[in-house]
């Protein structure tokens, strides 16, 4: 048997008990305070098959107590509330918050939790794949209408509280633009739920195409008067001939409610002197129809000065 010599190392023996006695020393020394704090609440173990209905505190108040220094050194995360919830079911629970689940360091102690008691209601976990429904934001030109819309992919798997999960009729994603599109438009756009409570089983985002046609009706009218533009000072124009018709193209509604006196047919002659010229007519279109054929396009113009 191996004997024990009481005085081996006794040089070390004598520093670590001196090294004690100045602890003690200090320590009994400092005045005992007391402070209050709010600290995080931290879940833990959470149940892998339930969803949270109630949003839990992000902070408990606590008045801690421990020596003056010990106590103006803590910082905010030298202190964590945990909340253990193995073994929580579905329904409404109550949780106590003791002492023994706030992690402090050496010296504090814990002398009131508020509060005491957390309520949290709990609800079975559901998931089901729903389809991928595109935002579309503006009108594409005049004349065009939105056609088919696709998203691939087509559908998600959505996860979350069983109820809400069964009420979901569709994922949306973020607003995509098709204004004063003339063809098909295709870009990539992020996809999310609007309930909070549910979320997608993966973040992803969907390749959005929409297919931009001309609009089915079209209207001709007929006998528009042309005009000029930008035309010099001191002279006058004359067009032969002097009306065209024009054809536009639109929705049914559109296309009622245009008149004679909501297209404005006219000819550019910035720039031009006098003569006889053969010119493009153009046409200001209204609404949401847009204009497809002028007949005639082109026509003769006689610029001779003013005799007025």
């Amino acid at each position: 048997m191996k004997s024990v010599w009481p005085f081996r190392h006794v040089g070390l023996k004598i520093l670590a008990l001196g090294f004690a006695v100045l602890l003690w020393m200090v320590v009994s020394g400092e005045a005992t305070v007391e402070r209050g704090l709010s600290v995080p609440l931290e879940l833990q173990d959470f149940p892998a098959d339930l969803e949270l209905q109630t949003k839990p505190p992000s902070t408990v108040d606590l008045r801690v107590r421990g020596g003056s220094g010990t106590l103006s050194r803590l910082a905010p995360v030298d202190i964590v509330a945990v909340l253990d919830l193995r073994g929580a079911t579905a329904g409404q629970r109550l949780f106590h918050l003791t002492p023994d689940q706030v992690r402090v360091p050496f010296g504090v102690e814990i002398a009131q939790i508020t509060p005491t008691t957390i309520a949290l209601v709990f609800e079975k976990s559901g998931t089901k794949r729903v389809p991928v429904v595109p935002a579309i934001d503006g009108k594409p030109a005049p004349g065009f209408i939105v056609g088919k819309i696709t998203s691939d992919p087509e559908t998600v798997e959505i996860i979350g509280p069983e109820s809400s999960v069964k009420r979901a009729a569709a994922a949306l994603t973020e607003s995509f633009s098709v204004a004063g599109a003339r063809e098909r438009v295709r870009g990539s756009v992020t996809v999310g739920m609007l309930d909070s409570s549910l979320r997608l089983k993966t973040f992803r985002s969907a390749m959005v195409e929409v297919q931009i046609l001309p609009a089915p009706l079209e209207r001709t009218v007929r006998g528009l008067p042309v005009h000029w533009r930008n035309l010099a000072p001191n002279l006058t124009a004359q067009f032969v001939p002097a009306r065209v018709d024009v054809t536009a193209r639109g929705s049914r509604e559109d296309l009622n409610r245009i008149g004679a006196d909501d297209l404005s047919a006219y000819v550019d002659v910035s720039g031009i002197g006098i003569g006889e010229y053969s010119l493009a007519v153009h046409v200001d279109s209204v609404r949401e129809a847009g204009v497809t054929q002028i007949e005639p396009s082109m026509v003769t113009v006689r610029i001779t000065r003013d005799k007025n």
